[in-house]
């Protein structure tokens, strides 16, 4: 259409049709993209006692966060300020090392933001407020628009589309949307829109949801990512700090406030700007439960997994430590290095042991005679000899001896370990009696 290719290559990314005569480049350079990436996740459970959720590491070598920082470089949004609090110091550390790459001199960012009472005496206090206690860094960037994301979801977005649809649609604020399962609503910002997409009504974690119109088992859900006019947005988020009887939450209050006041709140199908993935469907997870993080890693090693990670195109940008290849060593019947239908990261040793169906992050050493199936393995474990893992995550730093057992009998897990509700065992290094003290 007459326009659109001016965007150049990320323009075209998500593959779809849209009927915006508007110059994406230019969209991109007047967006001022804010990560909010200061909350603990409290339904990871022990995954989130010393991280932050968006540093919880995810599919072999990267961090959730990665998902949000990636999308925001490949659309072209290259000004990014990181709001953090909870235990962030690995996510400190990850972004200043992994992310430091764009440059200064061109305006380009990826600056921290981290809880300072700049504005009042408080820590953040929610999502609005997170936002409202920078408002003075963010007015000095002087762009037309803000786009406020959640550092904890792991999807692929072309961004400027969503700002594209904004700019069209003529309203101050614009919301990515997502059908998901009625069953799942609960977990999310529920939303009904008219012919139009103009937000009529707003919940935020409803416990009984009405399904969209049209289907019985279906809602429209808020994804955690806003478009704002920059004016509009700092005069709302003054209103709501004023307001004494707010929790100074985009999703609790802001929004539904704006909706009640008769404000036009614009709803953006994820449809329209998602990046295609190897089977084609739209991709968003929120994997903030253990069993949602678990199945995301475990789709990672499917044939053709829902999430392509090895699109060039649409990369996922991440730190990359400087680890030699993945080895597996021994070839005899019954000691056989060996990894099926598995991500196996650098550094990793497989010794005359079977792998199935699981993804090992960095520096995983698995010694002789063990076997692991549908396991998630974060980066420095140790495995010793015999040692046999089924269904499970296990926590950075964990050394695991010889003989070990986990998966097997949930019943017995249980009283060692957290076991989720589908069964999948999470061990961490407090539960096997040992310190650490590096970072997670």
């Amino acid at each position: 259409m007459e326009g659109f290719d001016q965007g150049g290559p990320a323009a075209n990314r998500a593959g779809n049709e849209a009927p915006w005569p508007i110059d994406l480049r230019d969209l991109a350079y007047d967006t001022l993209a804010i990560v909010l990436a200061g909350g603990r996740g409290s339904r990871l459970a022990v995954l989130t006692d010393w991280r932050a959720k968006p540093a919880v590491p995810f599919g072999g070598k990267l961090r959730i966060i990665d998902f949000a920082l990636s999308n925001c470089v490949n659309s072209g949004i290259r000004r990014i300020g990181i709001c953090t609090q909870y235990k962030a110091q690995s996510l400190i550390r990850h972004v200043q090392r992994g992310w430091s790459f764009l440059d200064g001199r061109f305006e380009e960012f990826v600056e921290l933001l981290p809880a300072q009472q700049r504005v009042t005496a408080d820590w953040y206090r929610g999502t609005a407020d997170a936002v409202y206690q920078n408002i003075d860094i963010l007015r000095r960037q002087k762009r037309k628009y803000v786009l406020v994301l959640a550092g904890d979801h792991v999807y692929k977005m072309d961004y400027t589309r969503m700002l594209a649809d904004h700019v069209a649609s003529g309203a101050p604020m614009s919301v990515g949307c997502i059908e998901v399962l009625l069953a799942d609503a609960h977990q999310f910002g529920v939303m009904t829109v008219d012919e139009k997409r103009r937000i009529s009504a707003f919940e935020e974690k409803p416990e009984k949801p009405a399904p969209m119109p049209g289907h019985t088992d279906r809602v429209l859900a808020s994804m955690g990512i806003y478009v704002f006019d920059e004016a509009f947005l700092y005069e709302q988020l003054i209103r709501d700090a004023e307001d004494d009887g707010s929790s100074h939450d985009f999703g609790k209050d802001l929004i539904p406030w704006l909706i009640r006041s008769g404000a036009y709140v614009h709803a953006h199908r994820f449809n329209d700007s998602c990046v295609n993935t190897s089977k084609g469907a739209p991709y968003w997870r929120d994997v903030g439960t253990l069993d949602a993080y678990w199945e995301a890693n475990m789709d990672l090693t499917h044939v053709v997994p829902d999430l392509n990670l090895y699109d060039r195109d649409w990369p996922i940008w991440s730190y990359q430590e400087q680890m030699p290849p993945a080895k597996f060593v021994f070839d005899s019947d019954g000691r056989r290095g060996m990894a099926i239908d598995s991500l196996v990261s650098g550094g990793c040793i497989i010794s005359g042991s079977k792998v199935r169906r699981s993804v090992l992050f960095t520096n995983v050493h698995v010694q002789d005679y063990c076997d692991i199936e549908d396991c998630v393995i974060l980066p420095n474990v140790e495995i010793g000899n015999n040692v046999t893992l089924r269904r499970a995550i296990v926590e950075k730093h964990c050394r695991l001896p010889d003989g070990f057992t986990a998966g097997v009998d949930p019943e017995a897990d249980r009283k060692r370990f957290h076991v989720t509700e589908k069964g999948v065992t999470v061990i961490v290094p407090e539960n096997l009696g040992q310190q650490v003290h590096h970072l997670r």
